[in-house]
């Protein structure tokens, strides 16, 4: 277990988008455990949030030789799509960092370029410096074997390992000789920073000088020149140094950290690649998402691992009992549970939430049907942390007296209080309050049915 950061203070970057070559300016900023990465497009009338996840990834065939996020979301004038281009070296500046929550502010389409690596932002990041939240990350360790092969020899596995570790060959055999690395990385955060300081932030983007005239004609690299961009032609390279002997495998396991991150959390496997990149690497990801969430379903059952009733849960424990996840997993962490009587649960509200792009944009306010369904996740844990109830879903089923006393905005932490009216083998009745400082805002009898999925 590990525990969430965020940075300490503000920092602003500037520059020019690699593939755009349109200026752009970014502003990055603490964020509340659990709210994970997230891109506000504040050149958007709307200033659409784009979080930095699997779920909003766009296809390669979209966004080609990089990895881009986007969401399609309602306006004034009907249904609009946004979003960030290139993200694969912050993100993998966030990873070596340890950065698990941040809020972004970006006014363009596409994060700059800096000098083609992920240093600008790994040492601008640095600066600001890093805090711990209470929140710990559980890191999700691989259990089956994944891969991704295709007919021109790519290739990209990962597989169990207590570690997390990358192995990666390159090969253009037209070109340089061939290069391979191994990297294992610390469990151990400033470890961990200093690993990836030192061996990867530094290592540019590269491409072959025959492949210059496509990318062009298919409008890519509108902002490359021959000092962002090492161009290759034969076994040198044009107009620059480089900075490792193997720099151009250590950019693409700098790439596949970026793309990983959009998991969400600390991974444990051995990734092994073969000349694979960006359309791989996000192939590989989603399975591994989906390797995730059967887990999480039971079904793929870690013969080691035995049921524990614990009194005070993390968010990784939380999403072991229910089945919401984002961005409607709405309870972050639980203080206090006594079986089979009262919960205590915490819901920390961020700007960032994506109810909150359109209800009252203006003046944001939370609202009460999402209090309500915050009490009803916390009941669901106390009624599902029971081990024979594990694996069932708490079905919401009724609601009584129900009172909304106050407002809830950005930067409010919910009290989540629940305690048991009545309690049978499959269903239950509690009453719930929702607090913020101690006042309450919200209440209700809830009721419950329980139920196989």
């Amino acid at each position: 277990m590990v525990f969430q950061q965020t940075i300490k203070k503000e920092v602003e970057l500037k520059g020019v988008g690699l593939h755009s070559g349109k200026p752009v300016s970014l502003k990055f900023k603490p964020s509340l455990s659990n709210s994970g990465i997230n891109f506000v497009r504040t050149d958007l009338s709307e200033k659409p949030v784009i979080k930095a996840d699997i779920s909003n990834l766009l296809e390669q065939e979209q966004s080609f030789r990089r990895t881009s996020i986007a969401i399609s979301y309602l306006s004034s004038e009907g249904q609009k799509f946004a979003e960030v281009q290139t993200i694969e070296h912050l993100m993998a500046a966030l990873f070596g960092l340890g950065i698990d929550n941040l809020l972004i502010e970006i006014d363009g389409p596409e994060v700059p370029g800096a000098d083609g690596s992920a240093l600008a932002f790994f040492e601008l990041l640095e600066k600001a410096g890093s805090i711990k939240q209470e929140t710990k990350h559980k890191p999700f360790q691989i259990r089956e074997p994944l891969f991704i092969h295709s007919h021109t020899d790519i290739a990209l596995v990962i597989l169990p390992d207590a570690d997390f570790k990358v192995s990666y060959t390159l090969d253009y055999p037209s070109s340089f000789s061939s290069q391979h690395l191994i990297i294992k990385f610390s469990s151990v955060a400033e470890e961990n920073k200093m690993i990836f300081k030192k061996e990867l932030a530094a290592a540019r983007t590269f491409c072959l000088k025959s492949e210059i005239e496509k990318l062009q004609k298919d409008g890519l690299g509108k902002g490359a020149n021959y000092k962002n961009t090492l161009i290759i032609d034969g076994d040198k390279v044009i107009d620059n140094t480089l900075r490792f002997d193997d720099e151009f495998a250590r950019h693409k396991i700098l790439d596949l950290l970026g793309d990983f991150y959009l998991l969400g959390l600390p991974l444990k496997g051995y990734a092994i690649g073969v000349k694979s990149g960006h359309g791989a690497n996000t192939r590989l990801l989603k399975k591994v998402r989906k390797q995730e969430e059967k887990i999480r379903s039971g079904g793929i059952p870690f013969p080691l691992s035995t049921y524990s009733f614990k009194t005070v849960l993390d968010a990784r424990d939380i999403q072991d009992i229910l089945p919401h996840r984002y961005p409607f997993l709405l309870v972050d962490k639980i203080l206090e549970l006594e079986e089979d009587k009262r919960i205590t649960g915490v819901k920390n509200v961020s700007i960032s939430e994506y109810f909150f792009q359109g209800h009252f944009p203006g003046h944001p306010v939370m609202p009460g049907v999402l209090i309500v369904e915050a009490l009803a996740q916390t009941a669901g844990i106390l009624l599902l942390s029971k081990e024979e109830n594990r694996g069932k879903i708490a079905y919401f089923m009724g609601i009584d007296k129900a009172r909304f006393r106050q407002k809830v905005a950005p930067g409010d932490q919910l009290k989540l209080e629940v305690e048991v009216i009545r309690l049978r083998k499959n269903s239950g009745q509690v009453c719930a309050k929702a607090l913020v400082e101690d006042k309450v805002v919200a209440e209700a009898n809830l009721m419950f049915v329980l139920g196989g999925r």
